[in-house]
């Protein structure tokens, strides 16, 4: 592990301190409390879990396995039960090496999301590691009618030290990207980020807009591989799953973004979304800085969450 990974190792263990504590000492009780593995095992455990927010559905699948699991390996202690539900945990979680193949292509990345979840500064966190790889990295602040998403954009682009195409503010969004996919063509870039709008309040104008992009880059730039990140905040658990799950129906999402999850008591959402919606969680995000978003490691995160 890189002295960069370790440093946001401790900071993820440290940030998800919160979380841990509403589960690690119930969770140990259960393993060492009871005698056998039966009915009354099983729900206690299911009860710790959705603590967690991890969600009901979800939990459900994971005691299943476990169950399944128990039975194979012909387990009779609880305590052995607990290795096999967390690689359980882990292995729904991991991450395939096909979810990064974008960033050894030309890429357009939508970024979307609610207001306030951390989208533009996740844009700017994303452009700053990209750049730092060697990539070359272009912006499209195509979010215009939030009241400065343009100038925080601007400002992360000089951060990041990429540039930034940006209209006026109220502007429409769509010929943000027309102009975008253009200058990117032009220079040659290889990863072109798109801050979109957020505005879920009103889904049927967001949903046109959306189709309006998606449309443009189609016939603009046929070629391009295409990513759409959805940014999720972690501390607002179960909601931040219904958010996700209402961004599905208008848009085809291929990754998720989750934030600030330094210092919430809800950590387990990253399960539950990843679980629920069949999407991967590709990076977390635990501080301001750029390297305070990383690629998304589900043993790091699950040992961090339960050890």
């Amino acid at each position: 592990m890189s002295e960069e990974k370790k440093g946001f190792f401790s900071r993820l263990v440290e940030g998800l301190t919160k979380t841990r504590n509403n589960i690690a000492s119930v969770f140990d009780d259960i393993f060492s409390g009871f005698s056998s593995i039966d009915d009354d095992f099983y729900e206690e455990l299911e009860e710790v879990l959705v603590m967690a927010d991890i969600g009901i559905h979800t939990t459900e699948m994971i005691i299943e396995d476990l169950k399944v699991k128990v039975k194979e390996n012909h387990l009779k202690e609880p305590a052995e039960c607990r290795e096999y539900l967390i690689h359980s945990i882990k292995e729904q979680m991991a991450v395939t090496e096909g979810a990064y193949e974008f960033e050894n292509k030309k890429t357009v990345m939508l970024i979307i999301g609610v207001n306030g979840v951390g989208k533009t500064t996740s844009v700017g966190k994303l452009a700053g590691q990209y750049k730092n790889a060697g990539k070359k990295v272009l912006l499209a602040a195509a979010d215009t009618f939030r009241a400065g998403a343009i100038e925080q954009l601007v400002e992360w682009s000089h951060r990041a030290g990429v540039d930034v195409i940006a209209g006026q503010e109220g502007s429409d969004p769509a010929a943000v990207v027309f102009d975008a996919v253009a200058a990117a063509k032009a220079r040659n870039t290889d990863i072109l980020i798109c801050d979109t709008a957020g505005r879920l309040h009103n889904k049927k104008n967001l949903m046109e807009e959306l189709k309006k992009i998606n449309r443009i880059i189609d016939r603009e730039y046929p070629d391009a591989f295409r990513e759409t990140m959805i940014v999720l905040d972690g501390t607002t658990g179960q909601n931040a799953l219904v958010q996700a799950k209402q961004f599905k129906e208008v848009a085809d999402i291929t990754g998720i973004i989750l934030t600030k999850l330094d210092g919430t008591a809800k950590g387990g959402i990253a399960i539950a979304i990843q679980s629920e919606l069949g999407v991967p969680v590709k990076y977390i995000g635990i501080g301001e800085k750029i390297e305070d978003l990383q690629k998304f490691d589900s043993d790091s995160f699950v040992d961090a969450l339960f050890q």
